[in-house]
């Protein structure tokens, strides 16, 4: 499998998989994607794909048929795709499959910082996100009860997309019931901090950044913050 890709925009494995059927303009590609809803996992525009297109002929692995005109329409450059395109294709599906890798999404960055946040808050935002997530759901499974003609072969992705959401619509209920009925541990001193700046004594050993801090900094603050405004507040006049 490759390490590092020329190009490894998911749009560009997209149009890759478009050219394996047939040689194609890119305005041809792009509404070919939006008409089979592959908008709904690759962001697709058409600035994007015009960049995609050229950075993959610049590496040789789609190539131009020449330039077309259909009645009063502007010319459009016609792309095929190499053999090097379908060896990388190949090799790019196969790792996709094959090798899970460390995504970043939203909701975990912001679970990563939720101390941030007074655990009260945090309990309404999450009923909101699980009744977001139960229409998000039910939008789905509408569109593909719809799709029945449609073999499950091209539904794969709709699938999987469902599959992820529910088992986080289940992970979130069942940190809403733990701050609902209180089971979730260390709740009060999480509020203890966000009522005093005081380091609950729940939490164990206080870190180092509050050690140095009476009054221990805010929730959020992170030890790099509370120096940079020392430092301005210590500047002489």
């Amino acid at each position: 499998m490759a390490g590092r890709r020329a190009v490894s925009n998911p749009l560009a494995l997209a149009v890759l998989v478009q050219l394996c059927e047939q040689p194609m303009h890119p305005y041809e590609m792009a509404a070919t994607m939006r008409s089979r809803g592959k908008e709904r996992s690759i962001k697709l525009n058409y600035g994007s794909l015009y960049t995609v297109v050229n950075n993959l002929a610049r590496h040789g692995l789609i190539e131009s048929m020449g330039a077309g005109r259909e009645g009063r329409r502007p010319e459009r450059t016609v792309y095929r795709i190499t053999e090097a395109g379908r060896k990388e294709l190949d090799d790019w599906m196969t790792e996709l499959v094959a090798v899970p890798v460390k995504e970043y999404p939203q909701f975990e960055a912001a679970l990563a910082e939720l101390p941030v946040l007074p655990p009260g808050r945090v309990l309404e935002l999450l009923r909101e996100r699980a009744d977001a997530l139960e229409k998000a759901i039910a939008n789905v499974r509408a569109e593909l009860a719809g799709l029945t003609w449609l073999p499950r072969l091209f539904m794969l992705e709709a699938e999987y997309h469902v599959a992820m959401q529910e088992a986080e619509l289940t992970w979130v209920r069942g940190l809403v019931a733990e701050f609902e009925n209180r089971t979730f541990p260390g709740l009060d001193g999480w509020q203890h901090v966000h009522d005093t700046h005081e380091w609950p004594a729940e939490f164990g050993p206080r870190p180092e950044e509050w050690a140095d801090h009476a009054d221990g900094p805010e929730p959020g603050r992170g030890e790099g913050q509370v120096r940079k405004e020392d430092a301005a507040t210590n500047q002489p006049d």
